[in-house]
C-alpha cells in the first residue's frame, strides 16, 4: 500500500502533515520569541511564568483536547462567534488550535533553555558594539540555533504523534478530519490490519526521521 500510494493512506498522511505542519508554524511564531525573552529578560514574576511554561511541556493531549472541546462547541464561550480565526469542531482547524496549544510550551521552553545556555558575555559584546535590542536578541538566537531548532523538532515529534486531542476535536472523520494516529485506531478496530500497519509505518518512519534530524544537529552519530 505504501509503494503503490494508495489513494487512502496517502490522503490521511497529507492531511497529518498539513495539521501538524500548520500547528508547527504557529508555535514557532508563539515558541520562539517567547522563549528567547523568558531566556534573556528579567521580570517580576517570571519564575512564575516559567513554572506555567514548564507545565505546558507535560500537558496530557486529552487535557488539551477537552479544553479546546468545551472552547469551541456550541455551549462554549467561543462556538457562537463563527469567525475565520475561531474554527468549528470537527474540522482540521480545531486540529490545528489543540496542537498548537500542546507543541508550543515545547518550543517556548527549549528556546529558553537554549537561550539561557550562550555565554553571557557575547550579550554584552554585542551590546557594546551599539546593538539594538532585537539586534542582541537575534545574535543570541543565531548562537543558538541548533538548540533553537531542536526545540522546533520536539515541538513537531510531540504533535505528530498524539492521537488523544485530535480524536476528541477532530471526530476522525472520513475525507476529512482523519489523521495518521487516528486512523490506526479506526482500523484497527475494524480489523483492517493490513492499513492499519501500512499507517504504522508511515507514522514510525516520520517519527524516526525526526529523531535523526535532532540527533544530526546535536552534533552525534549513530556510533556515539
Amino acid at each position: 500500500m505504501i509503494s503503490s500510494l494508495d489513494p487512502a493512506l496517502m490522503e490521511i498522511v497529507l492531511l497529518s502533515l498539513q495539521v501538524s505542519g500548520t500547528a508547527l508554524l504557529l508555535s514557532t511564531l508563539i515558541g520562539i520569541p517567547l522563549g528567547a525573552a523568558m531566556g534573556l529578560s528579567r521580570f517580576a514574576g517570571r519564575r512564575l511564568v516559567i513554572a506555567l511554561l514548564y507545565t505546558g511541556m507535560g500537558f496530557p493531549p486529552v487535557v488539551v483536547g477537552l479544553f479546546v472541546y468545551l472552547m469551541l462547541s456550541r455551549t462554549g464561550p467561543f462556538g457562537q462567534l463563527n469567525t475565520p480565526l475561531i474554527p468549528d469542531l470537527f474540522t482540521p482547524g480545531a486540529m490545528v488550535v489543540a496542537q498548537t496549544i500542546i507543541s508550543f510550551p515545547l518550543v517556548a521552553g527549549f528556546t529558553m533553555a537554549a537561550v539561557m545556555g550562550v555565554d553571557p558575555a557575547l550579550k554584552l559584546q554585542v551590546q557594546s558594539l551599539g546593538a539594538t535590542r532585537w539586534q542582541t536578541t537575534l545574535s543570541i538566537l543565531v548562537e543558538a540555533r541548533i538548540g533553537v531548532i531542536v526545540s522546533v523538532i520536539a515541538g513537531f515529534g510531540s504533535i505528530i504523534s498524539e492521537v488523544g486531542a485530535v480524536m476528541m476535536v477532530g471526530g476522525n472523520i472520513e475525507g476529512s478530519t482523519r489523521v495518521l494516529t487516528t486512523a490506526i485506531v479506526l482500523e484497527t478496530r475494524k480489523g483492517n490490519f493490513d492499513l492499519a500497519i501500512a499507517i504504522g509505518i508511515v507514522l514510525l518512519s516520520i517519527s524516526f526521521l525526526t529523531n535523526v534530524a535532532m540527533l544530526r544537529l546535536q552534533g552525534r552519530t549513530f556510533d556515539e
